[in-house]
């Protein structure tokens, strides 16, 4: 057990796929996972362990941002020795012609946060694990799914009075906008654990077009039969 998770030592798999949302996290663990348990409760950012075709994953929320993602990562890795992190999750788009429901798998990510400083020992872009972007890319393609490969901005703050910082980022070849990419790529590189992010883009940052939530659920679909099918 550790400060915010109360999962047993052997609860939690070696495998973690992360959603911002808990309830997100939920909703996947209940539509894919077999045998599935709850095993986090402490302060509503609930964690399951379940099956997906005979291999163990557990689902877990960390909530928006940065420094909410790095709590959690930091007691996945220390307390339960989670050997894998692939975030699930969504992004606003800022390339001309990324459609609503794509899906993104980051190649690497650049921030606004100071947080993630503290995880860099050289001034490289945080980026994902090399093997596990190759694998990601070889199955995107059998499974037949469109992916888009690319970097994206993670960003401390939602709303900014800085109207130019979408400008700036989609000018340096920024695909898309989350929140949280960024520390799960340079948490990774320093702790050693494998580390990717999948998203699937909701809205369109420049153009200003947006999914209602029922639809944003059903097109997150793909990412995550995506995600499940890179579990050893």
């Amino acid at each position: 057990m550790s400060l915010h998770l109360e999962a047993r030592p052997g609860d939690i798999a070696s495998t973690v796929l992360i959603a911002g949302d808990p309830l997100r996290a939920q909703h996947y663990a209940s539509m894919y996972l077999q045998d599935v348990f709850c095993y986090n409760h402490i302060r509503g950012m609930v964690g399951f362990t379940g099956w997906y075709r005979g291999k163990r994953v557990s689902l877990q929320g960390t909530g928006i941002g940065i420094p909410s993602t790095a709590l959690y990562l930091h007691e996945l890795i220390h307390s339960y020795g989670v050997k894998r992190v692939m975030r699930v999750g969504t992004c606003g788009a800022l390339r001309k012609g990324v459609t609503l429901g794509q899906v993104v798998v980051a190649a690497d990510a650049i921030t606004d946060s100071a947080a993630v400083a503290v995880f860099q020992n050289e001034s490289t872009t945080p980026a994902a694990h090399p093997a596990l972007l190759a694998r990601c890319l070889t199955e995107a393609a059998s499974q037949n799914i469109s992916l888009l490969q690319g970097r994206v901005f993670s960003t401390d703050l939602f709303y900014s009075d800085d109207s130019d910082r979408y400008v700036r980022a989609a000018a340096g070849g920024v695909v898309g906008v989350d929140m949280e990419t960024s520390i799960v790529y340079a948490m990774g590189k320093q702790m050693g654990f494998e580390a990717l992010s999948l998203l699937t883009v909701s809205d369109h940052i420049m153009t200003g077009e947006t999914a209602p939530p029922e639809v944003r659920e059903r097109q997150t679909n793909a990412m995550m039969e995506l995600a499940l099918a890179l579990i050893d």
